[in-house]
């Protein structure tokens, strides 16, 4: 691994511009995830319900991704309805476990147990998608493993988990398995329809689906908590924007091993904004997440330049 990271960094003329345009698009995307978990917890201490949040996410990513679909002209329905229906649903509960997981537990344990779902995207995409997953890629989902075998082993001790709502735990598993499957269906769907009619089909699911499960429970907003809320919206649209290109550039399992950095910003954002400070166990397991992303830049530009040959 060390030799991998070193020809990386040694690389002659390495630039931004050489790393694969899906990696690049996978990295934003993680990195407005982690920007949007951040503002789902902060929402969260005004009091505000976690389906409201949701409904609020829903509504500004409905307006922005329509208007998307109407300036390419295209049909807001797409082709193949019932598999974007079904990515709609899927994805919007992923979404709920996601943000209950994240309100309910600090955010890097969250983040962490969500972005299990790596794991769960590559088993699913060798299943349904027939995939073969590059040697780059295994090492890259184990170093990963391992990073969150340290973060978690230090924390998540016997006496730890006591204290942690054993509940959110089970929702946050529940909402990595949805997001692998919504991963999934993604990548099915980048074959035959656009990727804003993709997106535009989370909210369609996601708004009436979070205003019914809200019942009763609406919370007036404060300025600030509306703020935040419009900010969870757009930081998710920029999220949903580079998930989906980057699965139309790039094979599903490779593509999502990447997301996994997502759990250093939201270590970073964890201490700067809720001052979290991440234990030495914690720094560890972060620093194994980067080093199996590298390996895997190192495996596709490997690739590329054996295709160009």
């Amino acid at each position: 691994m060390i030799v991998y990271v070193n020809e990386l960094l040694t690389m002659p003329n390495f630039s931004l511009n050489k790393i694969p345009i899906g990696v690049r698009y996978m990295l934003m995307s993680a990195l407005a995830f982690a920007l949007m978990s951040s503002c789902v917890k902060l929402v969260h201490t005004y009091g505000i319900p976690v389906f409201e949040i949701v409904a609020a996410r829903a509504i500004v990513s409905l307006l922005i991704s329509y208007a998307d679909v109407k300036r390419k002209g295209i049909c807001v329905w797409g082709n193949n309805r019932k598999l974007l229906l079904t990515r709609g649903v899927t994805g919007s509960l992923a979404l709920i476990c996601v943000y209950y997981a994240v309100s309910t537990l600090p955010l890097a344990e969250a983040t962490i147990l969500q972005y299990l779902n790596p794991v769960f995207t590559a088993i699913l995409a060798i299943l349904f998608l027939k995939e073969k997953i590059h040697i780059t890629t295994i090492i890259c989902i184990f170093c990963s493993i391992i990073g969150l075998v340290l973060m978690v082993g230090s924390g998540l001790t016997l006496d730890h988990v006591q204290q942690l709502p054993l509940f959110s735990i089970g929702i946050a598993l529940l909402g990595a398995f949805g997001s692998g499957v919504s991963y999934i269906i993604v990548k099915r769907l980048s074959i035959t329809e656009d990727s804003s009619v993709i997106i535009l089909y989370f909210p369609l699911i996601a708004l009436p689906l979070s205003v019914i499960l809200l019942g009763n429970d609406f919370v007036m907003p404060s300025k600030e908590a509306l703020g935040l809320l419009l900010f969870v919206g757009i930081f998710t649209q920029f999220g949903q924007v580079g998930l989906t290109k980057a699965m139309k550039t790039e094979v599903a399992s490779k593509a999502t091993a990447y997301s996994y950095i997502q759990v250093v910003f939201s270590i970073v954002l964890g201490w700067l904004v809720f001052s979290e400070v991440p234990s030495v166990w914690t720094l560890a397991g972060g620093t194994m997440i980067i080093v199996g992303a590298l390996v895997n830049v190192i495996g596709s530009l490997r690739a590329q330049k054996t295709l160009k040959v």
